[in-house]
């Protein structure tokens, strides 16, 4: 089987509702994702960072646990690991506070080996934090060079809004090196000021990336393939947390490149059916992740559809 690397943050969530803590969990957007790809038996890398304290320690432990190779993450003695701090809603929805610890010499790591056909997955503000960009631009450039599916989740939040002028160029070379992106209505809305994600695909992402993936939360998920678009409802439920929706979701649509035994060639000529079952997997996962406050599928989603 093909192999699964991510690169991105890693934080510890302690979530509230009405004020109270009600759950600690580690996660990040990518690390979400590739736990519950760990799950289901596919092997997966991650590149990351941790501070050298009882939470970073936790963390390692959870990745190992979940199958989760772990020999790309820096630890930064001397160092905190990140926390979050999330604010539910009665929609399950989250705000965020973030306590951050960082070295300035960050991100230390050997690049992988990594084959034809394996995939990688980057996107948040990771991939674009000017900090952090030689390194990451290097490791994604060195992926797409052996051949892998390169995975770009937009994940852009309000946070950084007023950054946007200044990531231009830098989405843009993100958007040239996946093969397929990933974004919500909210992530074209902070970064694009509207999310009529027509006119954003044939303005900006389609001009570098042919594959546009758009989910719209309880309106729906649309695919964009070139000339070809697909539309899929979402399931109708009352999440507990929307957290690890869309990283779920970008895990449903990863296991099932693998479960299709996709390539970079094969991804150039997908037809409906195999869109159908892209999506398909990619919503049941993230409506998976929405019924607890984990960020994960559940083991036992796990295990029924295990590779």
């Amino acid at each position: 089987m093909k192999k699964v690397f991510g690169i991105g943050e890693t934080v510890y969530d302690i979530l509230f509702r009405n004020g109270k803590p009600v759950d600690a969990v580690p996660g990040g957007s990518v690390f979400n994702g590739l736990i519950s790809l760990g799950r289901c038996g596919v092997d997966c890398s991650f590149i990351t960072e941790t501070g050298d304290d009882k939470v970073g320690d936790l963390i390692l432990s959870f990745m190992r646990e979940n199958g989760i190779n772990s020999d790309c993450v820096s630890c930064y003695k001397g160092h905190k690991t990140a926390i979050s701090l999330a604010y539910l809603n009665e929609n399950g929805d989250a705000t965020y506070s973030f306590y951050k610890d960082y070295p300035n010499n960050r991100l230390d790591f050997e690049m992988p080996v990594i084959g034809e056909g394996d995939i990688v997955a980057f996107g948040a503000y990771f991939a674009l934090n000017p900090v952090l960009r030689p390194k990451v631009k290097a490791f994604l450039t060195y992926a797409k060079e052996h051949g892998a599916i390169l995975y770009y989740d937009l994940n852009f939040r309000a946070n950084h809004i007023h950054e946007v002028e200044s990531l231009r160029d830098t989405f843009r070379e993100n958007f040239a090196l996946a093969d397929i992106v990933r974004g919500s209505h909210e992530d074209l809305i902070n970064l694009y000021g509207h999310e009529d994600f027509h006119k954003i695909y044939n303005e900006e992402i389609g001009l570098y990336c042919r594959h546009f993936i758009c989910t719209r939360g309880s309106r729906g998920v649309s695919v964009i393939d070139g000339e070809k678009e697909y539309t899929y409802e979402s399931r109708n439920i009352k999440p507990v947390s929307t957290i690890g929706a869309g990283d779920n979701f970008n895990a449903g649509i990863i296991y099932g490149m693998l479960r299709e035994g996709l390539s970079r060639a094969s991804i150039g000529s997908l037809d409906k059916n195999r869109w159908d079952r892209l999506a398909g997997y990619g919503i049941d996962f993230g409506t998976e992740a929405c019924m607890s406050t984990s960020n994960y599928i559940s083991p036992a989603f796990a295990k029924r559809i295990r590779l």
